[in-house]
């Protein structure tokens, strides 16, 4: 860095120290080697403390007769050290713009540093893809607590005190006993909050986690996803709920997609069907699927919400995601689902 040259003001009016003090700028700005140096020089040299500078607050002191000499010889000196100045730092922005091609050359030749590119998991994706078929039959989505009140869970549900799913072996319980709290086994308590909250009609699809005490294996897994819908409105029947699953089984799985109902029980429906699906993809050629379970809400289900049954009629149906993933994508063993192997979502392509 350069030394602030500030030992003598020079005199406004002494052309040999302002020539003095010009040549040493000039100087300073030649030796410079990098821009940093150079703003040290400029500094030092055309800063408030320089000579030059001091010297031209002089002027004021002088002579009517001398600051006419004073004001030429300094405004020539400061013009020759400004244009030094510009000079050098053309010079030297030059070389550092060189320096930086240099440092910063890309080698287009060589291989380049690939990077996988992440993406959802193919479960959100098939959930928001089953939302949103539903959004687009002008449904709306419902979500509810994980942690669920056994009242939601149970009761309203049309399940006895002594049904087998409320045994420990099917219920995650959670402590003590006396907060009547389990994690979910299903959707199905979104359903009974959507009627108790919301004004009639309702149809309401509830996508969400769920929880069972069943061992992991290529089929079960202790945590699943479900999406669950309920339509609750004056005059629906089974058909209704037939042509809605015939649409959405279309919109999932192609036009020569076919369902059928097949008899059955459940608490919260009367009467009750399995849900088969016919698949045209299926690996090993179209066959009949199982899918999910349906029917007609059951009378206490609506009295339960505060709904008369007389008045009211409803429908509700319910799948598996990870099933539903199965058989739609030839997916053979659940557990490849939830291990985390970037492999699997690979498989599927990168949907973001």
């Amino acid at each position: 860095m350069s030394e602030n040259p500030t030992a003598t003001i020079p005199h406004p009016t002494d052309e040999t120290a302002i020539n003095a003090a010009v040549e040493a700028a000039i100087a300073a700005f030649e030796a410079a080697t990098d821009l940093e140096e150079l703003k040290a020089a400029r500094l030092a040299h055309t800063g408030e403390k320089a000579p030059l500078t001091l010297a031209n607050r002089e002027i004021g002191k002088l002579e009517k007769s001398d600051k006419a000499i004073a004001g030429k010889l300094l405004g020539g000196g400061r013009g020759r050290v400004q244009k030094a100045l510009a000079v050098r730092t053309e010079v030297l922005e030059a070389e550092h713009a060189e320096k930086l091609l240099v440092e910063e050359t890309v080698d287009v030749t060589a291989a380049p540093r690939r990077r996988r590119v992440g993406a959802r998991h193919p479960l959100s994706v098939l959930q928001e893809r089953v939302s949103d078929i539903f959004v687009g039959m002008g449904w709306e989505i419902a979500e509810g607590p994980e942690v669920e009140h056994e009242w939601f869970n149970f009761d309203s549900l049309n399940f006895k005190p002594d049904h087998p799913a409320r045994e420990m072996q099917d219920t995650f319980f959670v402590d003590p006993p006396e907060a009547h709290l389990v994690l979910r086994t299903h959707t199905s308590p979104v359903q009974t909050r959507s009627m108790l909250e919301r004004e009639l009609p309702v149809y309401v699809l509830c996508p969400g986690r769920t929880f069972r005490t069943d061992e992991l294996d290529s089929t079960h897994t202790p945590v699943f996803h479900q999406f669950e819908g309920l339509a609750v409105d004056k005059g629906l029947t089974m058909a209704d709920l037939r042509g809605t699953l015939e649409h959405f089984a279309r919109q999932m799985f192609g036009e020569e997609a076919k369902i059928r109902l097949r008899p059955a029980y459940f608490p919260f429906t009367e009467p009750s069907a399995e849900l088969d699906i016919w698949h045209p993809g299926a690996k090993g050629g179209p066959r009949w699927i199982e899918w999910g379970g349906c029917g007609m809400v059951n009378p206490n289900v609506l009295r339960a919400s505060g709904i008369d049954p007389d008045v009211y009629t409803g429908f509700a149906f319910g799948m598996g995601i990870e099933r539903t993933l199965m058989f739609r994508n030839d997916v053979s063993d659940m557990r490849d689902m939830i291990e985390g192997d970037v492999r699997f979502s690979q498989h599927f392509g990168m949907e973001i």
